[in-house]
């Protein structure tokens, strides 16, 4: 068991999930999304450092339900749990449903989005998380990172509602193909690949992992230089390059050169267990 932390001495750990936490890969991992294995070795670092007075914080683009499960996983009890790439943010309360209520959620018309998409992609898959949590869907889509509820509706009855986060996938597309569309669309909103799957996360304009962290850091009276962020994909460029500017930022072995590009390091793979490396020397305590 680590020594009990200060107030001066506590981080802000923030990690993101798929890739990073959660090894898909893995032998026994199967090909659900919401499977995937977590070392056991790492499993007991984040939970020692949480034990320990650090504030860690799951910041992933998973829906909150298939979020929760993965911190009951861990055997940690957070105050703070970022889902949907920042879009809902929620803090714990005993009271709520799993222990957790939605403290901010960030919602937007995606109409103008998703018309402008589907002239590009026209043989895609579109989906919406609503507001409330409820997921509403054209075509099948993999479903183990999104909420449990789910309605398929035409693509029309996907406009004008309010979202909390876009989904497009492209099965048709190679992802070179895919993300050549994606940035002729002009969209200014976090894109990234799952896998071999095309796939694209639309959050509300300025809300991203990043937006989200630095309220909860501000709430928690955490200085910058205190924070420890780790993740594998586009979707973690945002908060990467917040946390490389005074704190740690690290990028794992796996991730496409342009988020290794933002972080202050690299670590191994996730299959290297990268992440219970980088957090090793940064609390050398867990090595001890």
């Amino acid at each position: 068991m680590l020594a009990r932390v200060t107030d001066g001495e506590r981080h802000l750990i923030a990690l993101d999930l798929d890739g990073t936490v959660l090894n898909h890969g893995a032998l026994g991992a199967g090909d659900d999304p919401a499977g995937g294995l977590i070392d056991p070795d790492l499993a007991h670092a984040i939970r020692a450092l949480h034990e320990s007075g650090h504030e860690v914080v799951v910041a992933t683009g998973r829906s909150v339900d298939a979020t929760l499960p993965i911190v009951e996983l861990l055997g940690i009890r957070p105050q703070w749990v970022v889902a949907c790439n920042g879009a809902v943010t929620l803090k714990r309360d005993a009271l709520a449903p799993r222990a957790y209520r939605r403290e901010v959620v960030e919602a937007f018309d995606p109409s103008d989005a998703l018309v402008k998409i589907r002239t590009q992609l026209m043989t895609a898959r579109f989906a919406v998380e609503l507001a409330d949590g409820g997921f509403l869907y054209t075509e099948s889509i993999p479903t183990g990172t999104l909420p449990s509820t789910q309605r398929k509706v035409p693509f029309e009855e996907l406009l004008g509602v309010q979202a909390s986060r876009v989904v497009v996938v492209s099965p048709d597309h190679r992802l070179e193909e895919f993300l050549s569309a994606v940035e002729s669309l002009g969209l200014t909103h976090v894109s990234y690949a799952v896998g071999q799957t095309s796939w694209l996360d639309i959050a509300p304009d300025g809300v991203t992992k990043a937006s989200a962290l630095e309220v909860v850091a501000e709430k928690l009276g955490i200085a910058p230089s205190r924070v420890f962020a780790a993740g594998d994909g586009r979707n973690d460029i945002d908060m990467l390059r917040w946390a490389a500017r005074h704190g740690d930022a690290v990028a794992m072995g796996q991730a496409v050169p342009e988020v290794q590009a933002v972080a202050s390091r690299v670590t191994g793979t996730v299959d290297e267990v990268g992440l219970l490396t980088a957090l090793r020397e940064r609390f050398p305590e867990l090595a001890r």
